[in-house]
């Protein structure tokens, strides 16, 4: 489904492009396919002065503030020591000046960060949110955003997973629930027409 507006003020939020995901496989679109669209988009806002916030994910080295809990998952997960760097955002979108930087501990980007008062102290009313996983992170990003009365947009196109199903039913199933989904093109149209 197309998306069918931008307010005024609409942020970009890209969730968690950062250099230990870029090395990962990813589907159903390739990391660098992502980043490139993610590229354009905050290429894009940025022109029009329209807030782009970059969020990472990283953890202590030693594990100490990673989410306690039983899972299913619990103790398959490999305990490796993650390579150097793996948690900074790639370099295709850092370092612009004004941007904002989350840093998170957590897959949403809202829980135990300053997200809420970045975006509303810049009177934003509406998040585009990308990124990775598109099931995890994203997902997690947007159910928060609906929450708080954020209108939502996610750019599909500028998203991916480690697991297409995953991904595809993110997509399908919860996205259409929280907001409106549409493509890369599609928001860039959007802002070109707000411009005129």
């Amino acid at each position: 489904m197309p998306v069918t507006q931008l307010d005024d003020r609409t942020a970009l939020v890209v969730v968690d492009l950062q250099n230990g995901f870029r090395a990962r496989p990813t589907a159903p679109h390739a990391a660098d396919d992502v980043i490139a669209r993610n590229v354009e988009l905050a290429a894009a806002f940025r022109a029009r002065g329209l807030p782009v916030v970059l969020t990472r994910f990283t953890f202590a080295a030693d594990g100490s503030d990673a989410a306690r809990g039983r899972t299913d998952m619990s103790g398959r997960q490999s305990g490796g020591v993650a390579p150097e760097g793996w948690d900074q955002l790639v370099d295709d979108l850092a370092g612009h000046d004004g941007d904002v930087v989350v840093t998170k501990r957590r897959w949403g980007s809202f829980y135990g960060t300053d997200l809420d008062l970045q975006l509303r102290s810049r009177g934003v009313t509406q998040v585009v949110l990308t990124g990775v996983a598109t099931s995890l992170g994203v997902d997690s990003t947007a159910r928060a955003a609906h929450e708080r009365g954020y209108h939502v947009t996610l750019a599909v196109d500028a998203m991916t997973d480690l697991n297409p199903e995953a991904h595809q039913s993110s997509v399908e199933r919860i996205f259409p629930l929280l907001g409106e989904t549409g493509t890369t093109a599609q928001i860039l149209t959007l802002l070109e027409e707000s411009r005129a």
